[in-house]
């Protein structure tokens, strides 16, 4: 049985490349955010043969695909994760400024996705912008670092 994500492969007309497919199969596994650097080590792991450049060019497709979604969590660096294409898997980030931690929720997009609607249809009306996507970061200290802060 065919993956979803080969699907995108036909509609924009490219060919799953062995680096393609062990790029995808290392997000599957993972399943986190990852730099370009961290996937390249995966796959050197995995004995695959492949450069950096070609681990950047092959995200910067992927991601231009829709396959992987592009993240900053302001710490200058680029982080990708595999893009969720089921309604409901739609969701925002909690980063924490001390240790790093990234926490991906879900539970409240229901909630902001009325919010944002009509945020959204306000700004296109006010500035004539049609918005494709949106990413929600909220930064601050997760659990652990709060009770390091408080003692």
């Amino acid at each position: 049985m065919r993956k979803t994500w080969e699907k995108q492969f036909d509609y924009f007309n490219k060919r799953v490349t062995p680096h393609r497919r062990a790029i995808i199969e290392i997000f599957e596994e993972e399943n986190r955010h990852l730099s370009a650097e961290e996937v390249y080590m995966l796959l050197k792991k995995k004995e695959e043969k492949v450069g950096i450049a070609t681990v950047y060019r092959n995200l910067d497709l992927l991601s231009q695909m829709g396959l992987l979604h592009r993240v900053n969590f302001g710490d200058g660096k680029e982080y990708y994760e595999m893009t969720r294409v089921l309604p409901g898997e739609h969701h925002h980030h909690l980063i924490c400024t001390k240790c790093g931690k990234v926490v991906d929720y879900s539970e409240l997009v229901g909630e902001e996705h009325e919010f944002l609607n009509r945020l959204e249809k306000k700004l296109s009306n006010k500035y004539g912008f049609l918005t494709q996507s949106h990413q929600i970061y909220f930064y601050g200290l997760c659990e652990d670092c709060q009770l390091i802060c408080e003692s």
